[in-house]
């Protein structure tokens, strides 16, 4: 039998129009700090360790499109951000460039889009 070879996620690539206008966006609401920034790319991590997230410039980008449609660009994954007071990240999130969701599914979750179009959503635990 072959030995499994371990196997850890070191960070989620968000392709976006703008890598380093959307690592800003990120940076200021996570209040992580950029490790790597390359013309086209821009790595953040948590100063705390863990999973980091890095942004990649698509000229060909398109934002998706939540609730999702046929026929439209689907998103392939989303950010669960846990808060304390969701009234309270909801608008630091906006006033950094964030824009909320028309349709919000549940009352203890706020979808909001950031810089780029990509949606996410803010919890309480």
């Amino acid at each position: 039998m072959t030995k499994k070879p371990h196997f850890a996620i070191a960070t989620i690539a968000l392709d976006c129009p703008d890598a380093h206008q959307l690592a800003g966006f990120y940076g200021r609401l996570l209040d992580w700090n950029v490790t790597v920034s390359e013309p086209d790319w821009v790595l953040l991590r948590c100063p705390d360790g863990g999973t980091g997230l890095s942004f990649q410039s698509e000229p060909g980008y398109r934002p998706p499109v939540w609730p999702e449609r046929p026929e439209k660009q689907q998103k392939m994954l989303h950010l669960d951000i846990r808060v304390d007071d969701l009234d309270e990240a909801e608008q630091y999130a906006v006033t950094l460039g964030a824009v909320r969701a028309e349709y919000q599914p549940q009352d203890e979750v706020r979808v909001l889009y950031d810089p780029a179009g990509h949606p996410f959503c803010l919890f309480r635990d």
